[in-house]
């Protein structure tokens, strides 16, 4: 049997749960977002996956967690703020969380929606 030389580029992430063995932390923040140390808990998943060479990533998520879409979305004008006082490391670890070789995707619908990501994965 020959061997099959592919490299895994993409992640499927569920984070869809309301966290409900974690109350009452998970009342007001995802689980997901908890912090651990200085980062949510979502990011060490995240570099992980950058880690592993993976390129792209989708969150399969539920439509109340907007903080994790915020997570990983650009924020200019913070970023313009952090340029403007001359806070470097605070810019680079900013920009650090979703490196602009890395695609992250939220897909929102919930769990029962895992399944529909395979359309996501399978695409080239």
């Amino acid at each position: 049997m020959a061997a099959i030389n592919t490299k895994v580029k993409k992640a499927v992430i569920p984070v869809a749960g309301l966290g409900t063995r974690m109350l009452p932390a998970t009342k007001a923040i995802p689980k997901e977002m908890l912090p651990l140390v200085d980062k949510p808990l979502i990011q060490y998943v995240v570099n992980e996956c950058i880690a592993a060479g993976i390129t792209e990533i989708v969150l399969v998520t539920h439509s109340s967690k907007n903080s994790i879409e915020n997570h990983f979305d650009t924020s200019f004008e913070l970023e313009a703020m952090l340029e403007k006082r001359v806070k470097r490391q605070l810019l680079d670890e900013v920009q650090s969380i979703c490196p602009p070789h890395v695609t992250i995707m939220q897909f929102v619908r919930g769990w029962r929606k895992v399944w529909d990501t395979r359309y996501c994965v399978l695409t080239r």
